[in-house]
């Protein structure tokens, strides 16, 4: 079993140093709260710990994993690209519960959002850098409403867990939108709701 860690108030600052430590371990996973559903996170550049995640929910290798950041800042520094329409999502919808996917300079694309989350905040703060991030549950299976409903659900442990409390009833996911392009395209409705055409 991972180290399991009780989240309050008065022990946030505490929790994300910890946390933080953990993930600067190369192949480290910590499972977390965030204002939508129970997380997986890792450190976006430690491709150890990327595998892992796939691993633990048995998800496609394949499928992309997107990235918590804390401000447009970070993400230019680390090659998505805020065309117009984006720049204007996150001026009006963020940080929240809003998943957008972007070009990058390399010529891929990325989905990315500005979690609404103290707890998360501060890793990334603290990190400096871009966390991975997928939803904590075994791939096909409905979100987990616990740390211990996410634990069971894992093929395997993670290396910190932390435990928020279990969700409120109707949790559900970011709402994924592409903005590549001009014009906005929802690929997923979940917590946020955004009009369309969007301006």
């Amino acid at each position: 079993m991972p180290k399991i860690i009780r989240l309050a108030p008065e022990t946030l600052s505490a929790a994300a140093e910890e946390i933080t430590a953990a993930l600067r371990i190369p192949g480290s996973v910590a499972l977390v709260p965030t204002e939508t559903v129970y997380g997986l996170i890792c450190r976006a550049g430690d491709q150890a710990a990327c595998s892992r995640i796939f691993s633990l929910k048995g998800r496609a290798g394949s499928k992309l994993l997107g990235w918590f950041i804390r401000d447009e800042e970070m993400a230019k520094k680390h090659g998505i690209i805020l065309n117009s329409l984006s720049s204007a999502l996150i001026k009006k919808y963020t940080p929240g519960a809003l998943t957008i996917i972007s070009r990058k300079d390399d010529g891929t694309t990325q989905g990315f959002r500005i979690p609404d989350h103290p707890l998360l905040l501060d890793i990334l703060k603290r990190l400096r850098e871009p966390l991975v991030q997928t939803s904590a549950n075994a791939s096909g299976m409905a979100d987990a409403e616990s740390t211990k409903d996410a634990l069971r659900q894992l093929n395997g442990d993670v290396d910190i867990a932390v435990d928020g409390g279990t969700l409120a009833p109707g949790s559900m996911g970011s709402t994924v939108v592409d903005a590549t392009g001009e014009e906005l395209k929802i690929l997923r409705q979940g917590k946020l709701a955004i009009p369309v055409p969007f301006k």
